[in-house]
């Protein structure tokens, strides 16, 4: 019994594992692969792109300053993420976020879809948890009710108190996730910012070339 426990544990954390070493990688399948949790906008120069490949290597990956971006020009796709290493030391949190940006093209400009992505092991663990805990308090409640734990007084104190514990975890879990989705967020629009200087920037000097 114990034996199948380890063996379960080892599992689960090697799926999860797996999942972000999978989703660290900037590759057109794997850039597609995570559960979308936003998307934005954007205009990119007409000729700015075509500078752009130039820029990159052989492997189309080009190097920021805060992170690492890869373009594919015939599917269209730059794929981007902040610098982040497994297992440095640099805090980090347990939503991590990469984006893909499809391009579309015009006449005057490449319309630009950015799709911001985190590891599914983030989201099921994540949506798990909060499931765990609402429906944890609320069938607590039922049952504490139905038991007439509400027929005295100290018992309204203490069905009172276990509410506020569980509404408390949950307004807790809720500011951790918040919190790190901006800090992640702020770390891929620093990324999105220095792609967006250097096309702009090969976009001026094709038009002056």
């Amino acid at each position: 019994m114990i034996l199948a426990g380890v063996f379960a544990g080892v599992l689960f954390l090697g799926l999860i594992l797996g999942d972000w070493l999978y989703f660290l990688r900037l590759t057109p399948d794997a850039g597609r692969y995570g559960c979308g949790v936003a998307r934005s906008q954007d205009r990119f120069p007409a000729k700015s792109l075509a500078r752009l490949q130039e820029r990159c290597d052989v492997n189309g990956a080009l190097s920021l300053p805060h992170g690492i971006v890869r373009y594919y020009p015939d599917l269209q796709q730059i794929a981007l993420r902040p610098q982040f290493h497994l297992f440095s030391m640099s805090f980090r949190t347990a939503w991590p976020l990469k984006g893909m940006i499809h391009l579309s093209s015009d006449d005057q400009a490449f319309h630009v879809l950015c799709i911001k992505r985190i590891p599914w092991s983030s989201a099921i663990i994540t949506l798990l948890w909060f499931l765990l805990v609402s429906l944890g308090t609320t069938a607590f409640m039922v049952t504490y009710v139905a038991q007439g734990g509400f027929s005295s007084l100290s018992g309204i104190l203490m069905g009172v108190g276990i509410l506020g514990i569980g509404l408390l975890v949950l307004a807790f879990g809720i500011v951790t996730v918040v919190f790190s989705y901006r800090l992640e967020n702020s770390r891929l629009t620093k990324v999105y910012e220095e792609l967006r200087e250097v096309v702009e920037r090969e976009g001026a000097r094709t038009q002056i070339g």
